[in-house]
This record gives C-alpha cells, structure tokens and sequence, in this order.
C-alpha cells in the first residue's frame, strides 16, 4: 500500500566559496508505491531562486520541497539543481525503491482510483492481467455492465470507442483461462474476479473482469452456501463477510484473482450512475490499468 516518506535534503552554504552541499536519505525501506517528501532545509538567507528536481525516472520539478510517487521499484538517481543567478550548484542521491510482495495494479476512472492485489494463488489470472495491463489492452476500456448492490465488469475490447447503445460483454483475445478456482480467496467488496461464458470447465474470459461491490452478508447465508457448494468458509472469511459484505453466492463459480485495497468508495460511485437497459452506463466510465511492481 502507499507509505508516505519523507526525504530529508540538506542544502548547506550552497553559494559560499568551497562549502560542500549534502543531503541525506532516512535509513527506510521504501516499497512502492511510494510517496517520497523531499523537504529542503536550505538556510533562508542561502535560499536559491531557482530549483530544478530530476527524479530519475523521466519526471522533473521546479518546487523547492516537492512530493513525489515511484510507481515501480527500481534505482532511481535523484538530482537538484540549485541555480542564483548564475551560481549553480548540484546535488545527486540514489533512492532505492524495492517492490511489493505482492503485485499491485492501479485501475483509474474519473471517480478515482482503486488500488488492487493480484493474488499469487491463482497465477494464470495474474499473469494475463499484468501482460494485457503492460500492453495498454484496458486503456480506455469501459465499465460496461454495472449493477448496483452487485458488481461493475469491464474489459471488453469492443467496448473501446463504441457508440451509445451499442450490446458490448462478448469480445476477448482469441484464448480463455483456466479456472483457479481457490478456497483462500472469495468473493467480498472489492474482490477482482474473472467474467466467462458458461461453460463446463468455468475457464475465464481472457480479458472480462468484474469487481464486487455486492450487500450485506448474513450467517444464514453462508450457512445455504456451503450447503449448497460443499464447502466450508474459514472463521476469517466468515467475519469478513459479516463485515465488510460481497457476493458469496458467486463463490465456487468464478475465479476471484485479487482485491481492491484502496479506493472502495470508487466501486460504489460507478455502481451509481445512472444506466440504459442491458446495464450499461449511460455516460461512459473507462478505465486506465498500471501495473506496480
């Protein structure tokens, strides 16, 4: 998840005759992805006029104490040009970012932006999401289909730049995949699961997901699921769904492949737009995924 750290820059007699400058790193690891505060403590009466931040991965700044956000790991040389008048002066650091343990994808709209785990439980779904993400497939893709109290689904190729009423949820690449279907991961608010057609096998679209939002959960129901599915849910994923709500009738028929960890409150404003018959929004919601790793 996103830590907010804070980068220490010591700026010392930039403009005195042989003063040495420096700036130093907190002993931190920092993960992405990671939001880094870069807080220059320059004396006053030193303050340049000008500062130029290069941060290594192609973004720059002109701010004095910027903020800014690595999206993926990596060794990144930071740079400050400090400029007065013609006097410059310039200073480089290696930030180091590591990756999370897990993959992140970040899936934004214009009402914000959901943070979502990849689970390394089911690594067929993982894997094909990160490729089509890093191939820009989802850019510009829509939600789709989106029922309130249940879920929002995208992907569909078809739906890139398709026009208003037009029937969208059956386009894919040429391939589907294999059911990951796992008793560690169900379907509460949030959950990042794989669309399909129905077919025996439950294999997936190749690239149709849908993310929960889903109702109140009560023991009862639980209790008519398993009965009815021949499983059993863990005490942990009991009190979740007591908690936190989802759709556990859809548990053993889908495969669920992550979770939004942040930004729940934007699968409920999508799930509130208005929409035309068959489910579709009237105004189109796209998406943009990024993968963090």
């Amino acid at each position: 998840m996103k830590k907010l750290l804070v980068f220490n820059l010591f700026l010392l007699s930039a403009f005195v005759a042989n003063a040495q400058a420096k700036f130093t790193v907190p002993a931190q690891k920092f993960v992405a992805p990671a939001e880094i505060m870069f807080t220059n403590t320059t004396p006053s009466s030193k303050k340049p006029l000008i500062y130029a931040w290069d941060f290594g991965d192609g973004t720059t700044s002109s701010e004095a104490s910027p903020m800014h956000r690595y999206t993926h790991s990596g060794n990144y040389p930071v740079t400050l040009k400090a400029t007065k008048g013609k006097k410059i002066t310039t200073f480089k650091q290696m930030v180091q970012v590591t990756a999370p343990e897990h993959c992140l994808v970040e899936i934004e709209t214009e009402f914000g932006t959901m943070t979502a785990e990849l689970y390394n439980a089911t690594p067929k779904h993982r894997d094909n999401f990160i490729k089509l993400a890093e191939e820009a497939y989802y850019n510009d893709l829509l939600f789709h289909r989106v029922i309130s109290g249940f879920m929002i689904q995208g992907g569909d190729p078809d739906s890139r730049n398709a026009p208003s009423g037009k029937s969208l949820g059956m386009g894919g690449p040429s391939y589907q995949v294999p059911a990951e279907i796992v008793d560690s991961v169900c379907h509460l608010k949030g959950a990042l699961a794989a669309a399909r057609t129905n077919n025996p096998e439950k294999k997936s679209s190749g690239s149709q997901f849908y993310i929960v939002q889903g109702g109140p959960v009560t023991e009862q129901t639980l209790n008519q699921i398993e009965s009815m599915r021949r499983f059993h849910y863990t005490p942990e994923q009991r009190a979740a769904y007591l908690e936190v709500g989802g759709t556990p009738q859809l548990d053993h028929e889908y495969t669920v492949f992550g979770r939004v960890i942040k930004g729940l409150d934007v699968i409920d404003k999508i799930a509130a737009v208005e929409k035309a018959p068959g489910d579709r929004p009237l105004k189109d919601v796209k998406m943009k995924i990024k993968v963090i790793k």
